[in-house]
């Protein structure tokens, strides 16, 4: 089945779908409605939407095909008229599958008076036992359905092959990669049995190995074009009006997986902080190309996030996974600091703040703009012909998930917290403030060597 192109608007009364269906009979359409699940199967096109409110089919509802446009128009009646339906424009949420919760069924059976005592002892017998089972299976229901659960480490794994990407639902894409120009894994063949430990070891080290003081240096003394780097505003961190997808964002939306994440809290924790430093990868491109993508985007996005190069997204067990500790945010932004002055072809501190504070204004705009960011991310990743699988690992379910199951209420606190969070170069591990300070006593000893009335200069021999 195709799942086709469609957008949903509201009035005060009802919700209006609007589906692009062209060369199909009207007489063919199949509309369903289950108070906020609504299926449209028209062949060869289905569509199963879930609306954050319920909707009813009465006398006031329609349905419309217009061939000459190829728009199947269904208006359904709000159950609660005058009701606000939320985040109709964001076409992943409504296509996101309905959670499944089971709930416990119990009858409760009436018994005629008895006839005698013992029909009365059976009965009483029958409505013990009936009672006995209703409380186990409402125990049951609040042990099992209610609690949220972790998923145990196995002891023991007798396979090699571990797994990576979103979720860790992702392996096989780099069985092959010696055979493929992929200069961003730093893994080489082992990408596909490293332990995760291993794989954080391997990117520390390489950070360091290529990490240039002399690089550094020259880029902090001669800064004027980084400077001007630094004035550029990003377009979607000051945009103010209503937010709207364009057509082509819907249509790469709309070829997105279809899937049902269910991560435990720790898990989202991690996500949360994994997106941070793919928005800093994203700032620090479209900061020095001004969005205006080069031939080195995607490797330039690649390479500064750790969960692409190294398989090695940030994985920490919070007291509670509900906040995000000011030292947690610094270890992340730390290694995507440390990327930005290591790889890229500009490299300064004061430009990596700058890019922390554009993840900062991003997060503080919502989910919209996220998404918004990672598409962006997606169609540079996705034209170029190695790097193209980190989005299949990552930007696919990472788009899904920001903007069906991310929330605009962490999201902006997040933001705020990055905004205002404060990096010490000291932090960084490579003595930048040494190097800082001998660069400006380098730049003085010039300075005072050119002077001609310096005490250094000697009388011209005649």
């Amino acid at each position: 089945m195709i799942t086709p192109r469609f957008t949903c608007s509201q009035t005060e009364e009802s919700v209006i779908i609007s589906i692009y269906c062209p060369s199909v009979r009207a007489q063919d359409v199949e509309i369903h409605v289950d108070e906020t699940l609504v299926t449209v199967h028209i062949n060869p096109y289905f569509l199963r939407l879930n609306f954050s409110k319920s909707l009813i089919e009465d006398d006031a509802s329609s349905a419309k095909y217009d061939p000459s446009s190829g728009y199947l128009t269904i208006t359904l009646t709000k159950e609660n008229k005058g009701e606000e339906f939320d985040d109709l424009d964001l076409l992943a949420k409504l296509l996101a599958p309905r959670p499944s919760v089971p709930q416990p069924s119990i009858e409760v059976i009436s018994n005629e008076p008895a006839a005698s005592e013992d029909d009365d002892l059976a009965a009483r017998t029958e409505a013990l036992s009936l009672d006995r089972e209703r409380r186990e299976i409402l125990q049951a229901a609040e042990n099992d359905w209610q609690l949220p659960q972790e998923v145990p480490e196995p002891p023991l794994s007798t396979s090699i092959q571990k797994y990576y990407g979103f979720l860790d639902m992702h392996s096989g894409y780099f069985r092959h990669v010696t055979h493929t120009e992929n200069e961003v894994n730093e893994l080489g063949s082992d990408a596909e049995t490293c332990t995760p430990s291993e794989r954080r070891r391997r990117r520390s080290e390489h950070e360091n190995k290529k990490w240039d003081e002399e690089y550094y240096m020259a880029d902090y003394a001669d800064d004027e074009y980084i400077r001007e780097l630094l004035e550029w505003r990003h377009p979607h961190a000051t945009t103010t009006g209503d937010f709207q997808y364009t057509d082509e964002e819907n249509a790469v939306i709309l070829r997105l997986p279809r899937k049902e994440y269910l991560p435990t809290q720790t898990q989202t924790h991690n996500l949360y902080l994994t997106l941070i430093t793919v928005l800093f990868s994203y700032a620090y491109e479209s900061r020095t190309t001004q969005l205006d993508p080069t031939p080195e985007s995607a490797w330039t996005l690649s390479m500064l996030i750790p969960a692409f190069s190294a398989l090695d997204p940030p994985c920490v067990s919070p007291a509670d996974p509900l906040t995000f500790s000011a030292a947690a945010l610094a270890d992340v932004l730390v290694t995507s600091y440390r990327r930005s002055l290591a790889f890229p072809l500009y490299r300064s501190f004061i430009l990596a703040e700058a890019c922390r504070n554009d993840v900062g204004q991003f997060l503080s705009r919502g989910k919209r703009t996220v998404v918004r960011c990672l598409l962006e991310m997606k169609n540079i990743l996705d034209h170029h012909e190695v790097y193209y699988v980190y989005s299949k690992v990552w930007l696919n379910d990472f788009c899904v998930w920001a903007q069906a199951y991310a929330s605009d209420v962490v999201l902006l606190e997040l933001g705020k917290a990055v905004t205002e969070l404060k990096i010490e170069k000291s932090l960084i591990g490579w003595n930048l403030e040494a190097l800082e300070a001998a660069t400006h006593e380098a730049e003085e000893g010039d300075s005072d060597s050119d002077d001609p009335d310096s005490d250094d200069s000697s009388p011209a021999l005649i």
